[in-house]
C-alpha cells in the first residue's frame, strides 16, 4: 500500500436523478473512483448534494445507493476518515449515515489544516450575499418541528412529494459558467472570511461548474464541479492542488 498522503474532494452527485439506470451508472463510476483513491487517501471530503434527496425516518431510510454506502463503510472501517457535508438537497441527513457508515457529518462550514495549509470547506448553499429566498427556505427545512411533522407522512408519499419538489431545483440559480469574481456570491463570501482569517484554499460544491482560480489575496478559490456532466474532483498532495476529471 502506498503512503496515504493526499486529501480528496468531490461533491454534487445528485444520486437518484434523472432515473434509476442513469443514477446507478454514476454511482458505479463514483465507487470506482473511491476504489482508485483509497490507496493514498489520508482523508476524503464529500461536500454535499451526494443524494438528490435524502430523508431519514427513525426506522426507514431511502431505497438504493447500496454500492456507495457499502464502499464508504469499507473506507471508514479501514481507517480513512470520510467527511460528509449536507447540501441543499440532502439537508435531512440525521444519524443514520454517521452510525451506519462511519462518516463525519458536517452541517456547517468547516476549517481544516493539512500539511501547514489551511482549508475552508462548505457545500456553499446560503452563504454570501443574495439568495435570500433560499436562506428563508433553509430555515424552514432545518426547523425541528417541521421536520417532525414531515416524518409523520408515510414514506411512500413523502419521498414521492420530495421528488416532485426537487425536480429541476438543482439547476435553479446555477449558471453553467463562472460569472466573475464580482458576481459570484461565494467569491465575495471568501473575501469576507479572509478579512477575519487567512486560508490557503476555499473549496465549495453547489455551483456545478469546475473552477480553480487564485484570488487577489493569493488564496485559491475552487468550485468542485459535479458528477452529472463533469465528473470532477479535487486532490491536494501536500504541496499542490489540482482539479481533475475521472474517466473510467
Amino acid at each position: 500500500m502506498r503512503d496515504r498522503d493526499k486529501i480528496y474532494f468531490a461533491s454534487d452527485l445528485h444520486l437518484g436523478i434523472p432515473n434509476n439506470n442513469a443514477s446507478l451508472l454514476r454511482e458505479k463510476r463514483f465507487v470506482s473512483w473511491l476504489d482508485q483513491i483509497k490507496e493514498d487517501a489520508a482523508e476524503i471530503f464529500l461536500l454535499g448534494d451526494i443524494f438528490d434527496f435524502w430523508f431519514e425516518y427513525k426506522r426507514v431510510v431511502p431505497r438504493g445507493f447500496s454500492r456507495l454506502l457499502g464502499k464508504i463503510s469499507e473506507l471508514t472501517d479501514s481507517g480513512i476518515p470520510v467527511h460528509f457535508f449536507t447540501g441543499n438537497h440532502d439537508i435531512w441527513v440525521f444519524n443514520y449515515l454517521p452510525e451506519e457508515t462511519g462518516v463525519i457529518l458536517h452541517r456547517e462550514a468547516f476549517s481544516y489544516e493539512f500539511k501547514s495549509k489551511k482549508f475552508f470547506l462548505a457545500h456553499g448553499d446560503g452563504l454570501g450575499p443574495g439568495d435570500k429566498g433560499y436562506k428563508i427556505l433553509k430555515k424552514i427545512f432545518t426547523n425541528k418541528l417541521l421536520q417532525w411533522m414531515y416524518a409523520r407522512l408515510h414514506p411512500n408519499f413523502a419521498l414521492w412529494l420530495a421528488g416532485k419538489l426537487s425536480d429541476n431545483s438543482r439547476l435553479s440559480g446555477v449558471s453553467a459558467d463562472f460569472l466573475g469574481e464580482d458576481k459570484e456570491w461565494l467569491v465575495q463570501y471568501a473575501y469576507e472570511i479572509s478579512e477575519k482569517e487567512k486560508f490557503d484554499f476555499f473549496i465549495f460544491g453547489h455551483r456545478h461548474v469546475p473552477i480553480d482560480i487564485q484570488l487577489k489575496n493569493s488564496s485559491h478559490f475552487v468550485y468542485l464541479g459535479d458528477w452529472i456532466t463533469h465528473f470532477t474532483y479535487g486532490v491536494f498532495d501536500g504541496k499542490d492542488f489540482s482539479l481533475n476529471t475521472f474517466k473510467s
